[in-house]
C-alpha cells in the first residue's frame, strides 16, 4: 500500500524522536552527573518525560489520522449500499 506524504514525515518523526530520546538520555545523564547522581537521573526522568509527550502527540496524530482513513472508507461503503437499496428491483 503506498504511503502519503504525511504518513512518511510522520515515521520518519517518529524515528527521529526515539533516537532523540535514547541519546538525549544518555548525553543528559553524563552532563548532570558532575552535580551529583541523584540531580543526573532527577534531569535525565525529566528530559525522558519530555520527549516521551512529544511522541506520545505524534502517535497521537498518526492515531486520528487512521481513524480518519477508515471513516471516510465507511462513509464511502455506507454511499454504495444506500445507492443500492435506492434502485428499483427489476423483478
Amino acid at each position: 500500500m503506498k504511503k502519503t506524504a504525511f504518513e512518511t514525515i510522520l515515521s520518519f518523526l517518529l524515528g527521529v524522536s526515539w533516537a532523540f530520546l535514547f541519546l538525549g538520555a544518555i548525553l543528559t545523564f553524563q552532563t548532570f552527573s558532575d552535580f551529583g547522581y541523584a540531580f543526573a537521573i532527577f534531569s535525565t526522568l525529566v528530559f525522558v518525560f519530555a520527549t516521551l509527550f512529544f511522541i506520545l502527540l505524534l502517535e497521537a496524530m498518526n492515531l486520528y489520522r487512521e481513524g480518519h482513513e477508515e471513516k471516510k472508507e465507511q462513509t464511502k461503503l455506507l454511499y454504495e449500499i444506500r445507492e443500492m437499496l435506492k434502485k428499483p428491483e427489476n423483478d
